[in-house]
């Protein structure tokens, strides 16, 4: 019988699937290969290893959450299904037009990003809504049904229906969705009226576009997921991450699969945030680095910082604009292709480049003797002394020194010169400046000031890399938490089930209309709270109500908090009030003489989050007990140094380890530098801070 209270949590990540397996808050956790052909091969793995090492079967399981990269993955890599766009007529190449901004305002060869779907498969229909939501032009069903004959014909395997203005009245969608139904019933549709009900069509239509292109390939991933683990006895719910950082059912998850882009890295932001609020720390960089990608996260108040539209697939590092938009709730944060199998590779002006490619699980780094021949970050830190190759990964894979430095020496030492070792030297310290690079910018974007902040770092590769980053940013504390490997799997068993609802209808405050206000609030709440409800009956449901505003005339829009009050008796002096408060703390001015309006309105439903305790921190009580040593390169000395290695099981609460050193365990290790020295906290964590 299924127990409530044993959950399971996995991510499946570019690399390594990381499985968690609570019972009665114990974790058992494991690291096992990403199986790309068959994702759910690597989950069905990894339960029954951690079930092993609980004692338990699989049917006992009460819950299980999952979070993944293959949405990501799929758009960046363009495995969708055949897709076509129906748009109405004058739209067609929207998404290929773009916002016609220079992301690199001095790049004479400027190349676009090419859209999701080509030309071709872009087709129009007449119609039209206007921007009040009245209708200009019927659409007629005959015109619908022509357009769809052709597209059936052409062999598609799923429909984006975007139109315009269709948030604010969906009728002419549905017409077309109507039809679709009737003459390709094998076919899936996607609407944008329902994917992502707001205003600026490019983002709206690439966003309607990037879930139709998923949706077959994640449908049927999930219903294969839930049909193996039924077949290996699992009887509970299963649940999917969202980008916004809870929960949803795998039924709206399939129906919505662009949700579920990054959603494995939302959950290591839930990760950072719950140590952040047992640590009553204020400010937190959130630094997760996994096989793949490294994602950094600002949390401010214990509450990582979130936005409307992300981009994914960015062509030119770092410049917004150069990627394809995703207009969703998100957890807002800057993601680089710097994992621990980002290959390197030497450019034209003979310079070591990190990434974006990578190595995944296959073949993997050269050091795995699976077949890669290139050298990938994991090879530079294992010939760097910073992983034993005995005891990878718990032991489980057997890294191979030689293969890492003849790809080292062959892809880098022999062009450019230079012995293997200081080849190693070179991509270790062009990945951590560019992670470094990489907060910098993101910090710089929203205000903030590292040097106040606290880093928490999780991942398999993030603890390796951690204490280097914290030496390039000023930032004076590290915390890497007990299961810092598996972060992101932790943090979806942290993580509340929750479903923000947004719908864009424009208003001035000169004409604000309290009762339309009101209802319209009303029912976004049921729509949010609905898909919570399904999720979890019995939950209390919080509800959080948020506004989009501007001055007229401004192009884009700033966040505005509601109370519950505010939002079941609107009023215009309030919302003013409200606005000019947040405008000054992020501009220090308010612009006299301007109205002001609202452009989106947004309801997030959400069970209360996990009550945490503040952590009576640890006093220092003496130097921890060593088993052994070996030399470990520090970046910052540009040399080998003598480094004791550390147990982490074997540090008892206020034992402390002097840098450098090599902390391990069985799912990472923690590089302490000769910069700074180590502490283990009473909850496990190891608590880095500068020397002196």
């Amino acid at each position: 019988m299924p127990d409530k209270t044993i959950r399971l949590g996995v991510d499946i990540g570019g690399t390594f699937t990381d499985v968690v397996l609570e019972v009665a808050e114990r974790p058992y956790s494991t690291k096992v290969l990403t199986t790309y052909a068959a994702p759910e091969n690597a989950i069905i793995e990894g339960m029954h290893q951690v079930c092993a090492k609980a004692g338990i079967e699989p049917g006992q399981i009460g819950q299980i959450i999952h979070g993944t990269t293959l949405a990501t993955n799929a758009l960046i890599e363009r495995r969708g299904a055949k897709t076509a766009l129906i748009t109405t007529e004058g739209f067609r190449d929207v998404i290929e037009m773009r916002t016609e901004s220079r992301f690199e305002q001095y790049d004479l060869n400027l190349s676009l990003p090419e859209p999701l779907l080509p030309r071709q498969m872009r087709y129009t229909v007449p119609g039209r809504i206007d921007a009040t939501g009245a209708e200009l032009m019927p659409l007629a069903r005959a015109a619908v049904v022509e357009v769809v004959e052709r597209i059936a014909a052409a062999g598609y395997e799923s429909v984006a229906v975007g139109l315009i203005h269709s948030y604010l009245n969906p009728a002419h969608e549905r017409l077309v969705a109507e039809v679709v139904a009737e003459l390709m019933p094998e076919a899936m549709v996607s609407l944008s009226s329902e994917v992502s009900p707001q205003m600026r069509e490019y983002e709206r239509f690439n966003t309607v576009v990037a879930n139709a292109y998923i949706k077959p390939l994640m449908k049927s991933y999930l219903g294969r997921l839930a049909q193996r683990l039924a077949d290996e006895g699992t009887r509970c719910d299963i649940f999917l991450m969202h980008s916004g950082g809870g929960i949803i059912s795998i039924e709206s998850a399939a129906e919505f699969p662009v949700r579920l882009v990054e959603s494995g890295p939302a959950g290591g932001a839930v990760f950072a945030a719950n140590i952040a609020a047992r640590y009553g720390l204020e400010k937190v960089l959130s630094f997760d680095m996994g096989g793949t990608t490294a994602k950094i996260c600002l949390i401010k108040s214990q509450t990582p910082k979130t936005a409307r539209v992300f981009e994914v697939a960015r062509t030119y590092r770092f410049k917004k604009g150069s990627g394809m938009p995703i207009s969703i709730p998100v957890i807002d944060m800057v993601e680089i292709g710097a994992g621990g199998g980002s290959l390197a590779h030497v450019d034209a002006l003979r310079q070591i480049r990190v990434g974006p490619q990578s190595a995944g699980s296959e073949p993997g780094p050269a050091c795995y003797g699976r077949g890669g021949e290139r050298p990938a970050v994991t090879d530079a830190d294992l010939v760097l002394g910073k992983l034993d190759p005995d005891n990878f990964a718990g032991g489980s894979i057997q890294l191979d020194r030689a293969a890492a430095e003849r790809a080292l020496a062959e892809t880098l030492g022999d062009p450019l010169e230079m012995a293997t070792e200081t080849a190693a030297f070179g991509l270790a310290e062009v990945v951590d400046e560019n992670m470094a690079n990489a907060a910098r910018v993101h910090a710089v974007e929203n205000g903030e000031d590292l040097a106040d902040y606290t880093m928490i770092a999780f991942g398999g590769a993030a603890p390796l890399h951690a204490g280097r980053l914290c030496e390039k940013l000023g930032v004076e504390r590290l915390l890497v938490p007990p299961g810092a490997g598996v972060g992101s799997a932790i943090g979806f068993l942290r993580a509340p089930f929750s479903f923000e609802a947004n719908r864009s209808v424009y208003m001035k405050l000169s004409d604000f209309d309290p009762e339309a206000i009101r209802r319209l609030l009303a029912e976004l709440q049921e729509e949010a709270a609905g898909f919570v409800r399904g999720c979890a009956p019995e939950a209390e449901v919080l509800t959080e109500y948020k506004v989009y505003m501007r001055y007229t005339g401004q192009g884009w829009e700033i966040p505005v908090s509601l109370s519950a009050d505010q939002a079941a008796a609107p009023d215009a002096a309030t919302f003013l009030r409200l606005f000019e408060e947040d405008y000054v703390k992020l501009f220090a001015r308010t612009v006299a003489g301007l109205d002001v309006e609202i452009t989106v309105w947004s309801v997030n439903a959400t069970t209360p989050p996990e009550e945490v305790a503040r952590l009576a921190e640890a006093e220092a009580a003496g130097p921890g007990e060593a088993s052994g040593e070996r030399q470990i390169f520090d970046p910052a000395l540009g040399q080998f140094r003598t480094a004791q290695v550390v147990d982490r099981e074997s540090l008892e609460p206020g034992q402390n380890v002097a840098g450098p050193a090599a902390i391990t365990e069985a799912e990472t290790t923690i590089i302490v530098p000769a910069s700074r020295s180590a502490l283990r906290q009473p909850d496990g964590c190891i608590d880095l801070r500068a020397k002196g």
